[in-house]
């Protein structure tokens, strides 16, 4: 990799928050979340930085890749516009004009070169990237027209894969506004339900057990942990990690432990703005039967009396309560809401009539919500098997 790029650690001048700025003229300051919302390319910036925080800084310019620095990096980002960069990122500057970047976007995002990442970096104790190992990885450099033929088979690949993941963003729309037509805006209350507390529609509230991280393990029984409790009602256990406990661990934490029958949230969040914090899944139709709760995550039976899981699901879901639920939390960088305080939290009630009619209007969004997502993950392993011809030089 070093014969083709030029590859550097980003700095921090310290304390950052001496050298931020409100003035527009200030340099702009790369941080992660400019890249997450930005997709491909990393346009603009939402802080900056005086200028005599650029010598302690690295400057990073139109046409260079970022990467975190960490092994979970997940992907490049193609640099729109000039900045700095703190040290949790690299830089890998183009030494030639024969790099096309939509190629090498593709390339270094792929499984192909994280497999190479993580085979370099096997036995070291903290396992993040460096610029000596992301120098000696090998990858293939075509003549410039082939990578451009290669990038464009790609990309249109990804478009495919892009409109089915704006498909699938559409139908979780399509369901916010049932619930608006079915119950109102749950902040305002404006038809009037009667309001209940949270613990006076549930029961058996289960806690997490106090994990170690000699407790995990690649196989066993799965742990629910804070950040598998997705948005819509999703559970998503990343199994590539250790996100297991032994038998005989969950059997010495029952108490811990819930099946399908069960909906789990998440009352903790590592975020300050706590994106996930409250958010509420159903279990029913989750990956597995069981699950050791993790702390953070909790679990709970709904009174079927009173409440329809879908209804408690969705109504997590609803940006207008999620700015209700941040009301309550605590703490500053791991912000949580205390138990007794969710208990406590009062939410609307519409009749049971309606909540089930709420639970007849989703089913059909939901089945084709199936429809829409073995389609992706069809797509994705397409795209995948494309990568791999084309990095070993069959596409």
């Amino acid at each position: 990799m070093e014969d083709i790029f030029e590859i550097a650690r980003g700095g921090s001048p310290r304390p950052i928050d001496s050298f931020l700025t409100d003035d527009p003229d200030g340099v702009n300051w790369v941080m992660i979340s400019d890249a997450t919302e930005s997709g491909k390319y990393i346009n603009s910036t939402k802080k900056r930085i005086r200028e005599e925080g650029v010598k302690r800084s690295r400057v990073v310019r139109p046409g260079d890749f970022l990467l975190t620095n960490s092994m979970s990096f997940g992907r490049p980002y193609i640099m729109n516009t000039s900045g700095c960069i703190h040290d949790g990122w690299l830089v890998l500057s183009p030494r030639h004009q024969n790099v096309s970047p939509d190629f090498f976007y593709h390339l270094l995002g792929s499984d192909f070169v994280y497999a190479e990442f993580v085979r370099r970096a096997a036995g070291a104790t903290v396992k993040n990237l460096n610029i000596d190992l992301v120098k000696r990885v090998q990858v293939p450099l075509p003549p410039l027209g082939e990578q451009r033929r290669i990038a464009d088979v790609l990309d249109r690949a990804e478009s495919l894969r892009a409109k089915r993941r704006a498909a699938l963003s559409q139908l979780d729309a399509l369901i916010q506004a049932i619930f608006l037509d079915l119950f109102g805006d749950p902040n305002f209350n404006e038809r009037d339900w009667p309001l209940c507390r949270i613990g006076s529609v549930i029961s058996d509230l289960r806690g997490g057990a106090n994990l170690a991280p000699d407790d995990f393990v690649e196989s066993g029984f799965p742990i629910l942990h804070k950040g598998a409790i997705k948005p819509n009602g999703e559970v998503a256990l990343d199994v590539k990690k250790k996100t297991f406990a032994t038998p005989e661990y969950a059997t010495a934490n029952r108490r811990c432990q819930i099946d399908r029958r069960y909906l789990a949230v998440t009352l903790r969040d590592l975020v300050p703005t706590g994106p996930s914090i409250g958010l509420i899944a159903n279990l029913q139709d989750g990956p597995f039967d069981g699950y050791l709760l993790a702390q953070g995550a909790y679990g709970f039976l709904v009174d079927s009396r009173k409440v329809t899981p879908e209804y408690l699901v969705f109504l997590s879901n609803m940006p207008s309560f999620r700015h209700v639920l941040r009301k309550y939390t605590v703490g500053s960088t791991q912000i949580h809401i205390r138990t007794p305080v969710y208990l406590d939290i009062p939410i609307p009630i519409p009749p049971l009539s309606i909540q089930r009619e709420f639970t007849r209007r989703t089913a059909a969004v939901k089945r084709l919500e199936v429809t829409q997502r073995s389609t992706l993950e069809k797509l994705n392993a397409l795209f995948r098997s494309l990568q791999t011809l084309a990095f070993i030089g069959r596409l």
